[in-house]
């Protein structure tokens, strides 16, 4: 899903406080003692309620134009402002195989981040494919192999390999 603007709502609070919501998500209102707190405690509101409601498997409205917004009888409107939030995308299962030695590896970093391990493959991913450098071989085989001398590659002179 791309970014979507949604529109909010900042009206004036008794004391001098300040109150946003957002007619496109019920429920989803903030406050702050500021314009500019109540703005920012707006933008994180908004980015956790998009959060849930993709969790539940809600489809995000489209957002309301701002002049067919309607204020509440006998609110104080003080403006409109837009918060642009970009819904998370989804989590797709994957399974990997992996040796259980590097599992375990991952694992012990991971949770020295405080992250899970999918959280951990998510990171490491995502710096491997910004890693704009091409370094070829940066991981070998994973199966060990230990040269015993039996084979060359080179032919002698006259000699053909023995089999």
């Amino acid at each position: 899903m791309k970014r979507r603007l949604y529109p909010a709502v900042l009206e004036r609070g008794p004391r001098g406080a300040f109150g946003a919501w957002f007619p496109d998500f019920p429920g989803c209102v903030a406050a702050g003692r500021s314009q500019e707190d109540a703005i920012e405690r707006a933008e994180q509101t908004l980015a956790q309620t998009v959060d849930g409601w993709v969790e539940q498997g809600k489809p995000l409205p489209e957002p309301t134009p701002i002049e067919r917004i309607v204020a509440p009888k006998g609110s104080d409107v003080a403006a409109f402002f837009m918060v642009g939030v970009d819904p998370p995308d989804p989590s797709e299962r994957v399974n990997v195989y992996l040796p259980k030695s590097l599992i375990a590896r991952i694992d012990k970093h991971a949770a020295g981040l405080g992250m899970s391990r999918s959280s951990f493959f998510g990171f490491a991913a995502t710096l491997a494919l910004e890693w704009h450098v091409h370094k070829p071989h940066l991981v070998g085989p994973r199966s060990k192999v230990h040269k015993t001398g039996a084979l060359r590659a080179e032919k002698r002179m006259g000699k053909k390999p023995a089999r």
